[in-house]
């Protein structure tokens, strides 16, 4: 179980985001005294899904290889920083 500002650090997102997440239902959280705490399996699903689905109106992409996983170069990037 992780607290909202360990969820941050693993996340790399702002402690408030976490807490809109939370709010909004899109991070499920149980409240335990004054604070949410958050399953690491939450936490992980969403922000690191397997495969983002690609619109199907894209196509091919012309070298008929897989188109690269942007999210997942980007994380790298920021990570490194």
């Amino acid at each position: 179980m992780l607290t909202v500002p360990e969820a941050a650090r693993i996340a790399g997102r702002d402690p408030e985001t976490i807490r809109r997440w939370i709010r909004t239902g899109k991070l499920p959280a149980t409240k335990v005294g004054t604070q949410h705490v958050i399953r690491e399996s939450d936490l992980e699903e969403l922000i690191a899904p397997d495969e983002l689905p690609v619109p199907s109106s894209w196509g091919e992409p012309i070298t008929g290889g897989p188109l690269p996983n942007v999210v997942a170069i980007l994380r790298r990037q920021r990570a490194r920083h």
